[in-house]
């Protein structure tokens, strides 16, 4: 099982094996076409999000200002995983080295609860802009919002600091075959082999209730929100305020679920192709959908699309 060096009666481990899709050579080329096609989606609608509000004056205001930090944070989280994925399919390889996955586990939980942080803080822009409207400008103050994001990256940092020195303090004996195309922490501590993995689940422990905690707080600021809307007399006005929220809700939903899900399937020990599934399903879809359910609903960053897309055909021509 891999290169490991002997020490006193124990081994540690010097790479870890992830899981592949498939050991059959025209699957492994078709998932590295499907990822390489998901992965250019997601860069392409990320990246197309960050120019058009960068571009747009009009656009400068606290809410996209969040939606930017979420796109460069959806950038990151798929570059961590994906790539990794589609070269070991390319080369016919399952191996990432030590230093590899202690990098893709501190930068995939960075990005995570930074996610996560900047969500809860949309949530309050939300609920400002809306619930206390003459009192925005002074809320959401351009100083506030720059603490604010970060404090969301800073959070994402130094709560993943925590974990993957926690995880990676542990002696590894079980095996170094990681039940996943990634490396993640709940898979690594199944191969720990002392009883000290207890406190990095006593982490995850607490993690799961600071994320509950953000829920909450997403969830009291929309029934607010809601109550406020639906007080306003003209049909027009409450499409208008529904219509900035829609998009906040739908990817924080498409967040909840797949986190929910994976964490459901953490507490059955199942087969490795349902952990495959569920690793895809919260690491890869929410980062490449959101740009989309951003810009489907929102008519400005609609607007802002199609000018920057006339506006390189015209330079062009």
């Amino acid at each position: 099982t891999g290169p490991r060096k002997k020490m006193s009666n124990r081994t540690t481990v010097t790479e870890f094996l992830l899981l592949g899709f498939s050991d059959v050579r025209e699957l492994q080329i078709l998932h590295f076409v499907v990822f390489l096609l998901i992965y250019l989606a997601g860069l392409m609608g990320n990246l197309l999000i960050i120019t058009a509000i960068a571009l747009d004056h009009h656009l400068h205001t606290p809410m996209y200002f969040f939606l930017v930090n979420l796109s460069i944070i959806d950038l990151g989280s798929i570059s961590v995983t994906i790539p990794k994925s589609m070269i070991n399919s390319l080369m016919n390889t399952r191996s990432i080295s030590y230093p590899g996955c202690v990098t893709q586990v501190f930068l995939f939980v960075v990005f995570i609860a930074a996610d996560f942080a900047l969500l809860t803080i949309m949530a309050y822009d939300r609920h400002v802009a809306i619930c206390q409207p003459l009192h925005y400008e002074r809320v959401m103050n351009r100083t506030a919002c720059v603490q604010m994001a970060a404090s969301a990256w800073i959070t994402g940092i130094v709560y993943s600091a925590v974990h993957t020195g926690n995880t990676f303090s542990l002696p590894f004996c079980q095996s170094n075959v990681i039940n996943q195309f990634f490396c993640e922490i709940p898979q690594l501590l199944k191969l720990a082999c002392s009883d000290s993995y207890l406190s990095e689940v006593g982490l995850l422990a607490f993690s799961v209730f600071l994320g509950l905690n953000c829920f909450v707080f997403i969830f009291v600021s929309y029934v607010q929100i809601f109550k406020t809307v639906l007080r306003i007399p003209s049909e027009q006005g409450r499409h208008k305020a529904f219509s900035t929220c829609l998009p906040h809700l739908t990817v924080i939903s498409l967040s909840l679920f797949t986190a929910m899900f994976d964490y459901l399937k953490l507490t059955s020990s199942s087969a490795s192709n349902l952990d495959l599934l569920v690793g895809f399903l919260y690491a890869v879809v929410p980062p490449m959908m959101n740009p989309f359910i951003y810009s489907m609903r929102n008519k400005e960053i609609k607007a802002a699309l199609k000018k920057l897309i006339v506006w390189r055909l015209f330079t062009k021509n």
